[in-house]
């Protein structure tokens, strides 16, 4: 027997595999998966999803979300009831004296676990990030509470619409790559997310006190991947909506500057789909075979380790790898720090023009005048919510929106990005 049949007979038994061997089960439970969460397969193998609704998608995530709060449960009960305090009260806030500041987010602190708390309340699970990140309180000075959160993480590599809209090829990209961030957690918690404070978060991600503060920490840095020594400024932050399109960033400004463009959709390829405890059974199924891929994650891999990993697994199990092709096309929005920053990115020549670049009390001042403070007029029916209530949304259960406040529109709790916890620009 030649070599090529030895290799096709193997195919041939794994693809047949033992009613309960590893592979088998494995496949079982992939497949069962699926299944579970609504998902049909056409005759190519890809999947057809149950729907593209907000709550389809949401649905979608609610392994995800079970994991999630099972892995936080230990960690809420120690520090959810003194941290309530820092969460508003609808009937605390008086709109007009709304001071919004940055509070930087350092490890093992009290701000670090108002972070995490806050961010369970997302609909879609928070990714915790990767390579050089930025992360924020966004705070109200004058009430002492929390509006919401910043975070800022290294972009993945391959992200079409951004590079075309750039000019790079992968060369370029691949030099210049350094010049963004992506803004992988984002938004508003109650009740300052019903007074469009979202929107106001948004823009404080083009401020210059993040674009300082990302000159000091990683100005001069030398890259993990690369090896290189690196004199980045920041140039442009991307993010993603997360389920579709966005109300929030879109055509989004104050006066004449606009802070996030919208320049196309992700074509809904990823993993998000996976979650930890399959990915955990996948790993397991690698490992028994002393399969590299088992374990081949370190610091500075970047993001697609776990997408490698997958992809291996499918390719073991002679599974169909359109599998990963989950159909939900997410909205991609750039926001660019001066008016020449394409053309920087592009090039790799120029200095950057700052005379656009407002600071965190100028944004806040704006923000509070063209959407806050008329909001609160339409709809004061945010003065209902109650701090009590930020279990539920953590739970999975958000409150219902008053009849004035669904009619107007208004933002409700947990709708607004979280970037996605393995979504990341799939």
């Amino acid at each position: 027997m030649s070599k090529s049949e030895k290799k096709r007979t193997k195919r041939r038994c794994l693809s047949v595999a033992q009613p309960f061997s590893p592979a088998a089960r494995l496949k079982r439970s992939i497949r069962r998966h699926f299944t579970r969460l609504g998902f049909t397969r056409a005759n190519d193998g890809t999947l057809i999803l149950p729907g593209t609704e907000k709550d389809d998608v949401r649905a979608l995530h609610a392994e995800q979300r079970a994991e999630r709060l099972e892995r936080n449960s230990h960690f809420l009960k120690l520090t959810l009831p003194n941290a309530l305090k820092h969460f508003a009260n609808g009937d605390e806030i008086d709109p007009s004296k709304i001071n919004l500041q940055l509070k930087r987010v350092r490890s093992n602190s009290e701000e670090a676990d108002l972070f995490r708390i806050a961010s369970l309340t997302w609909s879609v699970p928070v990714s915790a990030g990767f390579g050089r990140r930025l992360r924020y309180l966004v705070w109200d000075a004058y009430h002492e509470k929390i509006v919401g959160l910043i975070a800022l993480g290294d972009p993945v590599f391959n992200l079409r619409v951004r590079d075309d809209l750039i000019g790079w090829d992968a060369e370029a990209r691949s030099r210049r790559l350094v010049g963004l961030l992506d803004a992988y957690v984002l938004g508003s918690v109650p009740p300052y997310n019903m007074l469009l404070c979202g929107k106001a978060v948004a823009c404080l991600v083009r401020s210059r006190e993040i674009f300082n503060d990302f000159k000091k920490t990683y100005g001069s840095t030398v890259g993990i991947i690369s090896g290189r020594k690196k004199r980045a400024k920041l140039l442009a932050v991307t993010t993603t909506s997360s389920m579709g399109r966005s109300s929030i960033y879109n055509r989004l400004k104050l006066g004449k500057q606009t802070f996030f463009e919208r320049i196309g959709y992700t074509i809904g390829w990823g993993h998000f789909h996976i979650t930890n405890r399959l990915f955990a059974d996948i790993r397991e199924f690698l490992r028994l075979r002393r399969d590299p891929y088992a374990s081949n994650h370190q610091f500075g891999d970047g993001p697609s380790w776990r997408l490698r990993t997958i992809r291996r697994a499918l390719e073991v199990l002679e599974i169909n790898q359109s599998v990963l092709k989950h159909g939900i096309q997410r909205e991609v929005f750039i926001c660019p720090f001066g008016p020449n920053a394409f053309q920087i990115l592009k090039t790799g020549k120029g200095e950057l023009d700052l005379s656009t670049l407002q600071t965190v009390k100028e944004i806040s001042d704006l923000a509070r005048a063209r959407w806050i403070e008329p909001r609160a007029l339409r709809c004061p029916e945010f003065r209902e919510w109650k701090r009590e209530e930020i279990l539920g949304l953590i739970q999975g259960k958000p409150a219902a929106p008053s009849k004035s406040m669904a009619k107007s529109g208004a933002a409700q709790p947990a709708d607004v990005k979280g970037a996605n916890q393995t979504l990341r620009k799939s």
